[in-house]
């Protein structure tokens, strides 16, 4: 299952990232997203999990902890849209 995570410190690499979610199961990948120009922090990311009961259980743990400082969001992420409005 992916996982959104928003309001992240700018300062939250993907390895804290990844290590935040490990405490709840098997994380296949974390990412925060960044600009491409500047590498900052966009203050959000993804976290897929192996597992969906661990993702959900890790959603509803983490959601509004806190994270470096900061009071995250957590749940799950939706399918992209392309620019007309239709899903990926």
């Amino acid at each position: 299952m992916n996982i959104f995570v928003g309001n992240l410190s700018p300062d939250v690499s993907d390895e804290e990232l990844e290590k935040a979610f490990t405490k709840h199961g098997r994380v296949k990948s974390a990412k925060v997203i960044r600009d491409m120009f500047s590498r900052e922090s966009k203050g959000f990311g993804f976290v897929e999990m192996l597992d969906n009961a661990e993702a959900n259980l890790a959603i509803k743990e983490m959601n509004t902890s806190e994270l470096n400082g900061k009071v995250i969001v957590v749940n799950e992420a939706r399918p992209q849209k392309d620019r007309r409005g239709k899903r990926r």
